[in-house]
């Protein structure tokens, strides 16, 4: 079994995941690798909650700038929308 903090990368904090927390699910960007399974696994351990399921989408770059002649590219990344058993939260990633 994988390490939990090699799975989950990062939580991702923006305006629509923090409205998605009402609905117990939390955005976590993850190991491009990883599948649902071991998400949901890695998310159990690292925070002591029980999760109801797992939702991942492959978020590709955008293309950025234009310098020299060459244009940027951000990197592409996996997205894994988490919801929770009701009654669960995870007490460090909510903002007051």
């Amino acid at each position: 079994m994988k390490d939990p903090r090699t799975v989950v990368l990062s939580p991702i904090i923006s305006e629509k995941s923090s409205m998605e927390r009402q609905f117990n699910r939390y955005t976590f960007k993850v190991d491009p690798r990883a599948n649902k399974l071991e998400i949901k696994h890695a998310v159990q351990k690292l925070f002591k909650v029980k999760v109801k399921h797992v939702n991942t989408v492959n978020a590709r770059g955008k293309t950025r700038g234009w310098i020299r002649g060459v244009f940027g590219r951000t990197p592409s990344y996996k997205k894994a929308y988490v919801t929770l058993v009701s009654g669960q939260k995870i007490e460090e990633l909510d903002i007051k």
